[in-house]
């Protein structure tokens, strides 16, 4: 007689079972944000909140002396995600990144970089050197100025005081007194109406707007000539560009804002 001997360990072998059924299968979100109403956001923010949970107790900069970043708008960011996320939410982020940009660049971990690079824009404004502004071979400083939607640029030589806008007189150009007087305020301002020539391209805009970008003009080429009247172009107004317009109209309103008469019947 023959006794078969089996061993506890062997596993059964697998019964044949049927293929499962294509129709009833869940498909499993990636993310748990999916079934939020902006899961791309969420999963970014989540994901830099826990950047700063991991990396906070890394040395940082004083607050000021980080590195300057320019940082995606809220408009620059929707159409990255693809998502309509609201300016409030979108400043939860910046608030992050500000201080994830505080840890000192020289600890700064790579994925922490990588993380923070898609956020940043493509081209940074602060990193643009601005060109100084000279004064030519021929004696002539060139300023830029704007004002709503004109522009002027005004080319500046030392002379008698002599002004040309668009090939004639300041007079013939602006006929209100106070353009005129808005227009040269810069060299008015600083005693040195009988000093210098001015030849100025004006466009765009109206007779007020055209005056008072020839202004901004005129006043950064008299700083090219001589730089130390700039605080005292500061003060009498003339360095600023000043960036207020005239409010669209909106609809169903007479003006920007201005409602009609209510009637009762």
């Amino acid at each position: 007689m023959s006794y078969a001997i089996t061993s506890s360990n062997s596993k059964a072998a697998p019964e044949n079972l049927p293929p499962p059924n294509v129709r009833n299968a869940r498909v499993i979100p990636a993310s748990p944000s999916y079934f939020s109403g902006r899961p791309e956001f969420t999963d970014n923010l989540l994901n830099l909140q826990a950047l700063l949970r991991k990396y906070q107790t890394l040395p940082t900069v004083p607050p000021g002396q980080g590195p300057r970043v320019a940082w995606r708008t809220v408009s620059q960011y929707r159409l990255l995600v693809g998502e309509p996320v609201r300016a409030s939410r979108y400043h939860q982020v910046i608030e992050v990144l500000k201080r994830l940009n505080q840890i000192h660049p020289a600890v700064m971990p790579p994925d922490l970089q990588d993380a923070m690079q898609i956020y940043k824009r493509d081209i940074n404004p602060y990193a643009v050197v601005k060109r100084p502004a000279v004064v030519d071979e021929d004696g002539r400083a060139c300023g830029i100025g704007r004002r709503k939607s004109s522009s002027a640029k005004v080319y500046l030589v030392h002379g008698e005081g002599e002004v040309l806008v668009n090939g004639k007189s300041i007079n013939r150009t602006f006929g209100r007194i106070h353009d005129r007087e808005s227009a040269l305020w810069a060299l008015k301002a600083t005693n040195r109406m009988d000093k210098y020539n001015v030849w100025a391209l004006v466009s765009g805009g109206g007779t007020t707007g055209q005056a008072e970008a020839l202004t901004l003009g005129t006043a950064k080429a008299l700083m090219v000539h001589e730089p130390d009247l700039k605080p005292a172009l500061r003060r009498a107004g003339c360095v600023t560009r000043d960036p207020r317009r005239v409010e669209r109209k909106k609809p169903g309103k007479l003006k920007a804002r201005k409602m009609p008469a209510w009637v009762k019947r």
